[in-house]
């Protein structure tokens, strides 16, 4: 399935704050969360999903009201040092 990684900022929250997200982005039932890294210094979320497509992430994201600065499909990562397809 396709992945993508989103990137989120988040205003004044706490660390029980990012720990509600995770949990509802864990609750989705269209689209799945694979990992999410946060910084609370800067504010800042970066979110791996796994989604049949854009469109549906988008809209997933839209109706959950979760706000964001970017999204990307990823195509390719690298593993043990070589660029390989996801």
């Amino acid at each position: 399935m396709p992945r993508y990684i989103s990137l989120h900022t988040l205003a004044c929250l706490t660390r029980q704050g990012a720990d509600h997200l995770t949990a509802r982005l864990a609750a989705a039932d269209r689209v799945t969360m694979r990992r999410v890294q946060v910084n609370m210094l800067e504010g800042k979320m970066l979110v791996e999903f796994e989604s049949p497509d854009r469109e549906t992430l988008e809209q997933w994201l839209s109706e959950e009201g979760f706000h964001y600065d970017w999204l990307l499909r990823v195509e390719f990562e690298a593993r043990g040092g070589k660029l390989e397809p996801v």
